[in-house]
């Protein structure tokens, strides 16, 4: 997908991997439309963005992903700014094993809210254009993560969604991709702060730090690349993009008859 021109709807745009997702989408030309509850930091970003790239190639929304209200509501103002939704980054999560809760509630019924929801505007089937729908997942909806069962859950539970969705997309001709991104331990604030919400877990802390010896930590700016990867090769669908230090690999799965 060539992104001039394009609509982009990011959520958790304003800080770590969000921003970064935000700003290789407008340098690449599409508009993007920038979600989060963080209204200080979306405001101080959507002010460096103008001096970037423009006023008009973007628009800050206060939006907390876990209100269907207020996600139906900033993808109305997206079409009444933009015209059209083309992709969304399904991008705002926690890792917080006190608050498990609210972590299924943004990582995962957040997710699937705002898939349906834009889904809305870019079903084929009812009058849209089509599009590409990347869910954020990580490494840890890949193998089990000892010291956060919840959230790896949750990171389970975004790349089932994404690879069923895919079909279900393929099957009945929403002309709508749907991928995930997982990456390794990204250098972020959520990365900074797990030892101080692992909950119940906390004595587990010791795996973290081997954990991120053995794996390595990456930057936004390659979580970025590869939702951008992901974006502009259409031959890829129902995938799940493993980032790690080492490079970039999708994910090989089983067929369900498989088993």
């Amino acid at each position: 997908m060539a992104l001039m021109g394009k609509t982009a709807v990011v959520t958790g745009a304003a800080m770590g991997i969000g921003r970064a997702i935000t700003e290789i989408l407008l340098k690449n030309g599409a508009n993007v439309v920038l979600l989060d509850v963080n209204e200080g930091a979306g405001k101080s970003l959507k002010e460096t963005l103008d001096t970037q790239f423009g006023k008009d190639k973007s628009m800050f929304l206060s939006c907390n992903v876990e209100s269907e209200e207020q996600v139906k509501a900033a993808f109305q103002k997206t079409i009444q700014k933009f015209g059209r939704i083309d992709i969304l980054c399904n991008n705002a999560g926690i890792l917080n094993e006190v608050e498990w809760r609210k972590e299924i509630s943004i990582n995962v019924v957040g997710v699937v809210t705002a898939a349906f929801l834009a889904l809305e505007h870019m079903n084929k089937l009812k009058g849209g254009s089509g599009g590409h729908i990347i869910n954020t997942a990580s490494m840890a909806g890949l193998g089990p993560f000892p010291t956060a069962p919840v959230y790896t859950a949750t990171k389970y539970a975004v790349v089932g969604f994404t690879r069923s969705m895919a079909m279900a997309s393929m099957i009945s001709g929403y002309g709508v991709r749907f991928n995930a991104v997982c990456p390794c331990f990204v250098q972020t604030e959520l990365y900074e702060k797990i030892p101080d919400r692992l909950g119940q877990f906390t004595p587990l802390n010791e795996v973290v730090k081997s954990l991120v010896e053995k794996v390595g930590v990456i930057q936004v700016s390659d979580v970025a690349e590869a939702v951008l990867q992901l974006v502009t090769d259409e031959s890829q669908d129902g995938q799940a993009l493993v980032v790690r230090p080492n490079g970039k690999k999708y994910v090989t799965f089983p067929n369900a008859e498989d088993f």
